[in-house]
C-alpha cells in the first residue's frame, strides 16, 4: 500500500493480544461498536444513519421470534430473514444466533439484505463470505426504488431504517407506485422529509400468506405525525384496520451512539394469535435501562439481560400492568368532525339560495370523536350546549389514527398539600431573615 500505511496499521494490531481467551465476545462486540461509531462520525453521517447497538438488536430480534417457537422447531426447517436496510448485516447474523441459542439449533436460516451505502454493503458481503453465508443474498441499492427482491416473500423481517431522512430523490418513482392498487405504497405516502413508514410498507408487501413477522425500530414520528386524511394517518389506518399491528415497545432515550431521541420497536404480523386478534399491546420500557459508566457518543444507557427478559415476559404474558396496556384496534382511531357556525351580518344570519345558513369560515372548528363513540351523541353532549347555532359538515368528516404513547402511560402526580407548601415558605422566609441579621451584625 502507498506510503506503507497498511504495514503501520497491521503493526499496531500485533501489539495487542485479541485472542478469544483474552478478549471475550461481549468485549469484542463493544470494541466493534465503538469503531463503527467513530467511523460514522468521521464520514459525516447524517442523523438518520446510525449503527444499532447490540442491546437494542437483541431486544428487537427476541421480540420478533418470541411466541413463534413452534414455527422454528423440527428437523429440516428452513426459514428466511430479510433486512431492507441491512448495513453491515449485524441484525441478520444476531437474529440467526438468537434463535440458535434460545429456541433451536436445527433451523437453517437463509439471510437476505439490501443496503444503499456501498461501503457498509461491502463490509456485509465480506462478513457473509467469511462466515459461510451466501453473499449473493446481499444486494446493493435503495429498497424503496430499486427492490432487488421484488418477487420474494420472507418469514421474518427486521430493520432499523434511517430516522427522518428525506426520500425526495425517489419521489417520482414512489408516487407512481402509489397509484397502483397492488403496489407497495397504495395505502399512502408520508411527507418527503421522513420515509420511515415507506420501509414498513415495503416489508409488509413481502409477508407470506401463511404468516410472517416484522420487527422495526422507529423514532416517535410514525406514531402520531399527520392529521386525519394525511399520508401518515392513512398508513396507520391501513395497518391497524387490517389487524397487522401487534405490539409497540417504547425504549429509553440515549440508547444510540449518535442520537439521544426516544425510539420505539414495532412488531407487525399477519398471523396474530387468537388472544391478540383485534388488539394492540403497548409496553412502556422507557425506565428499563442501566446507566453506562462511560458514554459512547450519545449512548449513555443500555438494556441488560434482566431488563430485556422483563420486556419479553411482559410481551408473552399479554396482560395489563404498570408497563403494559392493551387496547382494541378502534381505540386509536377517531373521526375529525368539521363544526360550522352561521355567518352573520348586522345580527342576521346570511343564507344561500336554498335558504340554508352560510358558514362563517373564521369560526370554523374541529372535534376529534373517538371511533367507539357515536358522532351525533358526542356533538349534542360536547358541542351543541356551547354553540347552539352550530352544525356538523358531514361531508368533511375524516377518519384518522394516531398512537399517543405519553398520554396512555401518563401518571398523575398529586399536588403537595397547601399546608406543606406554606410551611416551606415560612421556613425559607425565616432563613432569609436570619441571613439578613447576620449581614447587618
Amino acid at each position: 500500500m502507498k506510503n506503507n500505511k497498511l504495514y503501520s496499521l497491521i503493526d499496531k494490531f500485533t501489539e495487542i493480544d485479541l485472542h478469544p481467551n483474552v478478549v471475550d465476545n461481549h468485549t469484542m462486540g463493544s470494541i466493534f461498536e465503538e469503531l463503527l461509531r467513530r467511523f460514522s462520525e468521521m464520514s459525516n453521517e447524517t442523523s438518520g444513519e446510525h449503527y444499532t447497538p447490540r442491546d437494542v438488536v437483541n431486544l428487537l430480534v427476541g421480540l420478533v421470534f418470541t411466541g413463534d417457537e413452534e414455527n422454528l422447531k423440527g428437523e429440516g426447517i428452513i426459514r428466511s430473514i430479510f433486512d431492507p436496510c441491512c448495513g453491515t448485516g449485524g441484525m441478520l447474523t444476531i437474529g440467526k444466533e438468537w434463535v440458535s441459542e434460545h429456541i433451536s439449533e436445527d433451523v437453517m436460516f437463509q439471510l437476505y439484505g439490501q443496503e444503499l451505502n456501498p461501503f457498509t454493503f461491502s463490509i456485509c458481503k465480506s462478513d457473509f463470505l467469511i462466515t459461510g453465508e451466501d453473499p449473493e443474498r446481499i444486494q446493493l441499492g435503495s429498497s424503496l426504488s430499486e427492490d432487488r427482491f421484488e418477487d420474494r416473500k420472507f418469514d421474518y423481517m427486521i430493520t432499523n431504517p434511517p430516522f427522518g431522512v428525506s426520500w425526495k430523490s425517489e419521489k417520482a418513482f414512489i408516487h407512481e407506485e402509489e397509484k397502483n392498487p397492488m403496489g407497495r405504497f397504495s395505502a399512502g405516502t408520508p411527507r418527503t422529509s421522513d420515509g420511515s413508514l415507506l420501509f414498513l410498507q415495503h416489508m409488509m408487501s413481502k409477508m407470506k400468506n401463511e404468516g410472517s413477522r416484522i420487527g422495526v425500530v422507529f423514532n416517535g414520528s410514525p406514531l402520531f405525525t399527520g392529521d386525519a386524511g394525511s399520508g401518515e394517518s392513512e398508513i396507520r389506518r391501513w395497518i391497524i384496520e387490517n389487524d397487522r399491528l401487534e405490539c409497540i415497545v417504547a425504549l429509553p432515550d440515549q440508547l444510540f451512539f449518535n442520537t439521544g431521541i426516544t425510539t420505539y420497536i414495532w412488531i407487525v404480523t399477519n398471523k396474530k394469535s387468537k388472544e391478540r386478534e383485534g388488539k394492540v399491546q403497548l409496553i412502556d420500557a422507557t425506565q428499563l435501562y442501566r446507566s453506562m459508566k462511560k458514554s459512547l457518543g450519545s449512548k449513555r444507557k443500555w438494556i441488560d439481560d434482566e431488563q430485556r427478559q422483563l420486556i419479553f415476559d411482559t410481551y408473552t404474558l399479554f396482560k395489563e400492568s404498570e408497563i403494559s396496556k392493551i387496547y382494541p384496534n378502534a381505540f386509536f382511531g377517531y373521526t375529525k368532525v368539521q363544526i360550522e357556525q352561521p355567518l352573520k351580518e348586522n345580527g342576521e344570519v346570511v343564507r344561500n339560495r336554498s335558504g340554508e345558513p352560510k358558514a362563517d369560515s373564521s369560526k370554523r372548528d374541529y372535534e376529534r370523536v373517538p371511533l367507539s363513540e357515536d358522532i351525533e351523541t358526542y356533538y349534542h353532549r360536547e358541542v351543541e350546549p356551547h354553540l347552539p347555532d352550530s352544525w356538523i359538515e358531514w361531508e368533511k368528516n375524516k377518519v384518522g389514527y394516531e398512537i399517543n404513547f405519553t398520554k396512555y402511560f401518563y401518571k398523575y402526580k398529586p399536588l403537595r398539600p397547601l399546608e406543606d407548601i406554606t410551611q416551606d415558605l415560612l421556613q425559607l422566609e425565616q432563613e432569609s431573615q436570619d441571613l439578613l441579621n447576620q449581614i447587618v451584625k
